[in-house]
């Protein structure tokens, strides 16, 4: 008989997940800062080309840049950037408590999504806006560090879920 050893990692997810939520509770709370004050200054703004309230407050901080163009400035679904990643956040926590194998493919699917848009907020930071955003870069390592946790776990479960249908048939 096959023993199977679940592979979740649920310390790390939640230390990751707690990270990305600060992170994009601060990402809110400057662009937020800077709305209401042009002169505040975060302290991730160290230069003129390292600045992540330069890039939160430019037209891609919102909706990523592109539901506002489709939908209009004012649509409800146009909202900071941060806002979409405490959702996100908040959504690997609560799905990664549900063991079963439609969680574990949800947890990657969304993680895949997250990553796809990391790499066009990655793309828009370095070649249109041409800045370092301290917060953005540490983001994108959470979102990757949670993609891996959760391409291991859906790996572990679907090895369950073979096992398990293999035994069962036996």
């Amino acid at each position: 008989m096959v023993t199977l050893v679940r592979t979740d990692f649920p310390t790390l997810r939640t230390i990751f997940c707690i990270a990305g939520i600060l992170l994009s509770f601060y990402a809110l709370y400057v662009e937020l800062s800077k709305e209401h004050n042009p002169d505040f200054q975060a302290m991730c703004d160290l230069s003129g080309t390292i600045s992540c309230s330069k890039v939160f407050t430019s037209k891609y901080g919102k909706g990523f840049g592109i539901i506002g163009q489709i939908l209009g400035e004012d649509n409800i679904l146009n909202q900071p950037n941060s806002i979409y990643g405490i959702i996100f956040f908040c959504l690997q926590i609560a799905l990664a408590m549900v063991f079963s194998y439609s969680a574990s493919i949800l947890l990657l699917l969304t993680s895949v999504v997250s990553v796809i848009g990391c790499f066009y907020l990655a793309y828009i930071l370095m070649f249109v806006l041409e800045d370092a955003c301290l917060v953005c870069i540490s983001t994108y390592v959470v979102n990757a560090a949670l993609f891996f946790i959760n391409l291991i776990r859906w790996n572990s479960e679907r090895r369950e879920r073979k096992y398990t249908r293999k035994s069962k048939s036996d």
